[in-house]
């Protein structure tokens, strides 16, 4: 059971906003292999953010975009992801009806298709609001019903799986070779279940490891929504902590 680890660079937003290839070395010494990153900001090219990564080791496996990004300029992101060997783009959304998860649901099958004739996966990404139901079905199901598991694949985020009120790994062991991609982070004990570091918290990873093992997920990547430390010191703790696990391959 070895997963590479990747990071989800929205943990460190502030930072990268004050040294964007600054932060990501520092991401590369922890040990991290891998990122989930868009383009870079004003005043750095595309050209230069890859040389810095190939000066210091870190990939870029996919990044997160928004429905009209991937609607309207979906060639110019996949071009970027084309420069890194991206395999992946992320999406995540909000449904207010079984209707809205229908209609998002066939728009995503079009992206997917897209994406797909690039060489790349288009992959959902949840939180727990997928998880409340209508007509007695979560809205996810409903969602991962409607599209085509070739087109559409699931970025589970673990966190926000149990906030919603699943069991990760049980709701995991549904998707098998349909979540490439997992998000990991842990849950604090108490009533405000806030994020904590992965295993400083009261999730199972040993039971969410051998369900990713199962299922076929070939990633973890780490993310922290919010942290009571510094940014760096949680991912730094995630990542070691998963070491400990025993589960990291290079």
């Amino acid at each position: 059971m070895k997963f590479p680890i990747a990071l989800q660079p929205y943990t460190i937003r502030e930072e990268l906003k004050q040294d964007f290839l600054g932060s990501f070395t520092k991401v590369a010494e922890i040990g991290y292999q891998a990122v989930e990153a868009g383009p870079p900001p004003a005043g750095i090219t595309v050209a230069e953010m890859k040389a810095h990564f190939d000066r210091i080791g870190l990939g870029v496996i996919g990044c997160h975009a928004g429905l009209d990004q991937l609607t309207n300029d979906l060639d110019a992101l996949l071009d970027y992801l084309d420069v890194f060997g991206g395999r992946y783009v992320a999406l995540s959304y909000n449904f207010a009806s079984r209707e809205a998860v229908l209609e998002a649901a066939a728009a995503f099958n079009k992206v997917g298709a897209a994406c797909r004739a690039r060489g790349v996966q288009f992959l959902y990404h949840n939180h727990d609001w997928e998880f409340q139901k209508f007509d007695g079905e979560y809205a996810l199901d409903i969602l991962l019903q409607a599209t085509d598991p070739e087109l559409v694949k699931l970025e589970l985020d673990v966190y926000w799986a149990k906030k919603g009120g699943e069991d990760p790994a049980a709701y995991m062991r549904k998707l098998k070779g349909r979540c490439p991609l997992l998000h990991v982070k842990d849950m604090e004990p108490g009533e405000e279940r806030f994020f904590a570091e992965v295993g400083e918290g009261i999730l199972d990873f040993a039971d969410i490891l051998a369900a990713a093992e199962e299922i076929g997920t070939e990633w973890l990547v780490v993310e922290q929504d919010a942290c009571r430390r510094s940014p760096f010191e949680s991912i730094a703790i995630s990542f070691n902590n998963l070491s400990g696990m025993g589960v990291t391959a290079k």
